[in-house]
């Protein structure tokens, strides 16, 4: 069988838990080793159960909007979609200094950007496992995963997509029976300063289901970033296609 993309997760990494509840989000966490995302230190962070990481506030919104966000949000949204693990999935996410999930994380930073010198000495891995969506009558779930890691200088965002089924909950305009439709899933990067932002392509239209299949890195259904000045590396210029279609979204 395939490897798995996803770095290690759940109960037996002693993961904790988002809650069981509609638009949930984890308790204000707060991170053993500072995290610079565009250029700020952040020392806590949330784990938000519609398919965000935020710093300094919770985000319960459902339906995504595009990025560059007025309201000065910093956050990184590995899917921002109207999640219900309610319905079905769970959100693990946890700490770590694991020797061997940080050498494994090293070993992966080295070889998308041989040029930067970096040595993981912490990590946040946060996973979306088969989750399903607001309003669903299927039994759909989608599994994704975001790792946030840093030397204390460089931080790095790697994005994991294993299984997308899904990119609508139903109010957010989606089909209660396929997850599709209405305004899709967002994927990007929101600096807060209203300014820098990073969508990544196909985000809030149909081709955002095809994420597992794209990658800036050479690596299907992997999006990894250099966070601390945030940096676009090696980005596909043409957006996914949608399956069964010969048009490509702009």
């Amino acid at each position: 069988p395939a490897v798995s993309l996803l770095y290690p997760y759940g109960p037996h990494q002693h993961d904790h838990k988002t809650p069981k509840l509609d638009d949930g989000t984890s308790k204000e966490i707060s991170l053993a080793v500072p995290f610079t995302f565009y250029g700020k230190k952040h020392q806590t962070l949330y784990v938000n159960n519609n398919g965000v990481i935020s710093f300094g506030v919770r985000v319960k919104q459902y339906t995504p909007d595009p990025f560059p966000l007025a309201d000065g949000r910093p956050f990184v949204a590995p899917y921002w979609a109207d999640v219900d693990n309610v319905l079905g999935g769970e959100i693990f996410y946890r700490e770590t200094t694991d020797p061997v999930l940080l050498a494994r994380i090293t070993k992966n930073i080295n070889q998308y950007f041989p040029k930067i010198p970096f040595t993981a000495i912490w990590a946040f891995v946060a996973t979306w496992d088969h989750v399903a969506y607001y309003g669903s009558t299927s039994n759909k779930g989608n599994t994704f995963q975001a790792t946030l890691t840093t030397d204390t200088k460089t931080s790095f965002i790697i994005l994991n997509y294993e299984a997308i089924q899904w990119t609508t909950g139903k109010a957010s305009g989606g089909d209660a029976e396929t997850g599709l439709g209405g305004t899709p899933a967002h994927a990007g990067f929101n600096s807060g300063d209203e300014t820098n932002f990073y969508n990544i392509p196909g985000s809030q239209t149909e081709a955002i289901i095809n994420i597992t299949q794209t990658s800036n890195v050479n690596v299907p259904g992997r999006w990894v970033f250099q966070v601390d000045d945030f940096k676009v590396t090696g980005v596909p210029t043409e957006v996914p296609k949608v399956a069964g279609s010969n048009n490509c979204w702009l």
